[in-house]
């Protein structure tokens, strides 16, 4: 998996706070959501991406995709301890076993020690993890109990709602997408507790229609989502969301106003 920082000061790798007192359309008005997971630095949003941090304020990766190797996290820890002070948490991390991705047998073995470097990094000055788990929920979580991950989001989980349930167990967070709408009978959102719910974009992906460009103001879609099936009032949801980030990502409170 990829390795990118999250920085508080760089709204447009992740981590996109939403202020949406001026959106009326937005299920919470006066309340601040965090979107805790997107990439603003994809090619897709080069046009743009002015407007698109500043409908996220009033809402609410390029290149090859491959496994990253060894060589490639050790170049990048010397960069990221150099900023650690501007750092909010470590990631896009984690595990892919696409066929896509996991082309060789020994790549798998790779992706294992990779994220082992790059959770002991974490654990190393205290930050959260952002996770992927592509197709490798049970195995990445197990992963992250093993290496001694406490301070985890599991982003667009798409696992087994039991196999969420260990990581639950374990304190870990999960983000929704907006993609969330095209699965109105979603077991994960049913099951999760909102204690350990998160909102998210993923943007440009995972938008709530297909082949859409996503962006981070459609995270009020996702609140809006889980409001209804968790039976809540969305500014009660908002609210809560927007707690849990700030306990996962405390540095957020120096941005969050």
């Amino acid at each position: 998996m990829s390795l990118e920082l999250l920085e508080e000061s760089e709204t447009r790798m992740a981590g996109v706070v939403t202020d949406d007192t001026d959106h009326v359309d937005s299920p919470s008005p006066g309340i601040a959501m965090v979107d805790c997971h997107c990439h603003l630095v994809d090619k897709s949003f080069d046009e743009d991406i002015d407007t698109v941090i500043q409908q996220a304020k009033q809402g609410a990766l390029t290149g090859e995709q491959r496994c990253v190797t060894i060589e490639d996290v050790q170049k990048a820890i010397p960069i990221i301890e150099k900023n650690i002070d501007q750092i909010t948490a470590i990631g896009e991390i984690g595990l892919d076993f696409q066929p896509r991705i996991c082309v060789r047998p020994e790549d798998k073995d790779i992706q294992r020690q990779v994220l082992k470097m790059q959770v002991d990094l974490a654990i190393k000055h205290n930050l959260p993890v952002n996770v992927h788990s592509r197709s490798a929920g049970r195995p990445t979580i197990a992963a992250l109990k093993e290496f001694g991950a406490d301070k985890v989001l599991l982003h667009a989980f798409d696992g087994k709602p039991a196999v969420a349930m260990s990581g639950v167990e374990a304190g870990y967070y999960f983000s929704i997408p907006p993609s969330c709408v095209r699965n109105p009978e979603s077991k994960l959102v049913q099951r999760l507790p909102t204690t350990n719910i998160l909102l998210e974009s993923d943007s440009p992906a995972l938008g709530p229609e297909k082949n859409v460009r996503n962006e981070p103001k459609n995270i009020s879609i996702s609140c809006d989502y889980i409001a209804i099936r968790k039976n809540l009032d969305a500014k009660e949801l908002s609210r809560i969301t927007t707690s849990n980030a700030l306990k996962l990502f405390p540095k957020l409170a120096r941005v969050i106003k």
